[in-house]
């Protein structure tokens, strides 16, 4: 699997985006903590590798989160509940819950994520969750104001339009 494209802070264009072998491929990949792959209109891509005894961090979305692990084993808490996951799993997470994901085992736990709508900067690359922590808690990792519009907003721009 070649390096990750870097993604762009514009707009995305109504053109296929690929990423092969996401679920196998991810491990000897994906160094960073946290690194965006995409950023739509409605929804964010975005890649994660947790290190061993390592966690996400606790925390509240405004939006809604899935996550599909490809690598290592965790324990999920969402919403009161505990879960462990593993490669092959999935875990949705509606928006407003409480949420924490930690890795139990001996290797990274590496998952990929979409928010709907995006969660951050389109260009964000963290090679730590203490870097990721710092440029959210200075304002420096917001999602783009055009992932944040809604359908009709979108449409009237020009950006989306549906059959005629």
């Amino acid at each position: 699997m070649a390096p990750f494209k870097t993604p762009s802070s514009d707009p995305p264009k109504q053109e296929m985006q690929y990423f092969p072998d996401m679920t196998t491929a991810l491990p000897s990949e994906s160094g960073e903590f946290r690194r965006v792959l995409w950023t739509g209109l409605y929804s964010q891509v975005v890649l994660m590798n947790v290190p061993v005894g390592g966690d996400i961090g606790e925390e509240i979305h405004t939006v809604d989160q899935i996550l599909t692990f490809t690598s290592g084993t965790g324990l999920a808490q969402v919403g009161g509940k505990e879960q462990k996951v593993k490669a092959g799993d999935m875990v949705i997470v509606p928006a407003g819950t409480k949420h924490q994901f930690l890795n139990t085992g001996p290797d990274p736990l590496i998952l990929y994520t979409v928010y709907s709508p995006a969660e951050h900067k389109a260009t964000t690359v963290h090679k730590t969750k203490e870097e990721g922590d710092k440029a959210e808690e200075e304002g420096r990792d917001e999602p783009p104001e055009w992932s944040q519009r809604g359908k009709k907003e979108n449409e009237a721009m020009g950006l989306v339009k549906g059959e005629e």
